[in-house]
């Protein structure tokens, strides 16, 4: 057995559904295709999946629109026990689903843990949000007649999420578009497809409508989508992915003038200023850097420390990263599993690589894997220059590289040097002065003082290159819907 726990023994999830799911029935692909799924810890196949023909991407949208009018007239009471029940039937199969997660994504198990808590929150949230999608009266300010604003569903959804959180970011769109009253198609990734087949199942027997909510696997997405977004029947885009294909789908969804929600890429800063608690900005770095082994679009991913404070940040969390325990994700000692796949790991070791090479120093880590599995251990890079590729790119992977900074408005000049502005974290004992830093950061969330910001009710969404629109909280129920307006005078 290597370090990573290669020999560990390994449950059978060859049983979990890896069919499409369309009109509530489990079938083949039109093309009779699959898609291997792997294990990360392993890089064994764990099963297959249908691979989704554009013929069955139509079937899904057949489905859709054919309980669209049904589920729209649906009460939102009734909407919302559905939800609340998947929250309830989540909760009771959460070790399940934190394995099954663990196996198929490679994430440590108590990281697939907080997901599935996380994850089921939004049927909660969104049970009891939906039945509070007030509308509007008012007395226009000429006096001659009545405004009157419905908020109604804005129609069939195409959902699209990653692999890095198989359950959360499934959740956080069925959700709303169930409780707005929208039919959708979900197409997760073909790296994690069997969470999203295990979540349909558990919203089937929630009580969820045949065609309310269909998956699809398919690893020719282009094509699939593509046909799928041409369709006039469908309106509303929801995309949780890389900047760059974010702006491939905006073009697509140009066409039919779709509405779309879209949670793009990160370069997420992390300041700590001379004044900041540092025992407690360690713990927030960890948070912060470390959720799901760093591959996440909130991971922060360039640290800048204030001189003042530089040597023991560094000190104390390269201590931190070096304790963690790497090893095969379902194992309960693991802290840190593997990365998704090859092509991830090797990104990060290049990205260290190119640091190194322009005079950054490794303080702790810096080694990738050389049997099975796809393992970067946890890393802490310190004199990392200002050109270095790190700071420039989405990591994606357990590396925090460190840089200095003198003064207040370096550190905001620093964090403001990217195209994106999904998520900035501030530590700071001075609540002026984080305040005002906050407002100063061109992002869309701030943690401040915290190393975490994730909530299901919260706004939840970025600026710049990071994305359109906001998921989470009322704001993310809003997104499913369209708002009518009525004139009118009594």
């Amino acid at each position: 057995m290597s370090k990573y726990g290669h020999a560990l023994a390994r449950s059978n999830f060859k049983d979990v559904r890896n069919d499409l799911f369309i009109r509530g029935e489990w079938r083949p692909s039109t093309s009779g295709m699959r898609v291997d799924v792997y294990d990360p810890s392993t890089e064994d196949v764990i099963t297959s999946v249908a691979n989704a023909t554009v013929e069955d991407g139509t079937a899904a949208i057949d489905a859709a629109a054919g309980a669209a009018k049904i589920w729209a007239g649906t009460a939102p009471r009734r909407r919302a026990d559905i939800l609340m029940r998947a929250h309830q039937i989540m909760t009771e199969r959460s070790e399940w689903l934190a394995e099954l997660i663990s196996r198929e994504n490679g994430k440590a198990l108590p990281d697939a843990r907080g997901e599935v808590t996380y994850a089921a929150e939004f049927f909660r949230w969104y049970a009891e949000e939906g039945v509070r999608l007030n509308g509007e009266i008012s007395t226009s300010p000429s006096g001659n007649n009545r405004i009157i604003v419905q908020y109604q569903p804005v129609g069939i959804a195409l959902l699209i999420t990653p692999w890095n959180f198989p359950a959360a970011m499934a959740t956080r769109k069925i959700g709303p578009a169930l409780a707005a009253g929208c039919t959708c198609i979900l197409k997760p990734a073909t790296e994690t497809p069997l969470t999203a087949y295990a979540i349909a199942e558990i919203l089937t027997e929630a009580g969820v409508p045949a065609g309310v909510v269909n998956v699809i696997t398919t690893n020719k997405s282009g094509p699939v989508i593509s046909a799928m977004l041409h369709d006039p029947r469908v309106r509303k885009l929801s995309f949780t992915g890389s900047t760059e294909v974010g702006r491939i789908l905006l073009r697509e969804a140009a066409d039919q003038i779709i509405s779309c929600s879209m949670e793009l890429g990160g370069n997420a800063p992390f300041l700590v200023f001379d004044d900041a608690d540092i025992d407690a900005a360690i713990d927030g770095a960890m948070i912060a850097k470390m959720r799901n082994g760093g591959e996440a679009c909130t991971a922060a991913n360039r640290f800048y420390v204030q001189r003042g404070v530089l040597e023991a940040f560094s000190a104390k969390l390269a201590e931190r990263m070096k304790a963690i325990k790497v090893g095969v994700g379902y194992d309960p000692s693991t802290r840190l599993g593997p990365l998704i796949n090859a092509s991830s790991r090797n990104k990060v070791a290049s990205l260290v690589d190119n640091a190194v090479a322009r005079g950054a120093r490794i303080v702790t880590g810096g080694t990738a894997s050389g049997g099975k599995g796809f393992f970067y251990d946890a890393t802490v890079l310190v004199d990392v220059p200002a050109g270095a590729d790190i700071l420039n790119e989405e990591i994606f992977g357990p590396v925090a590289p460190i840089v200095a900074f003198d003064n207040e408005e370096d550190g905001v000049a620093l964090a403001n040097q990217t195209e994106y502005g999904l998520v900035a974290y501030i530590y700071t004992k001075d609540l002026a002065r984080g305040l005002r830093v906050s407002e100063q950061i061109e992002s869309g969330m701030i943690a401040l003082n915290r190393g975490l910001v994730s909530d299901a009710a919260a706004p939840f969404g970025g600026v710049k290159q990071s994305g359109l629109g906001r998921e989470g909280g009322h704001h993310g129920l809003l997104e499913f819907t369209e708002a009518k307006y009525i004139a009118t005078a009594w």
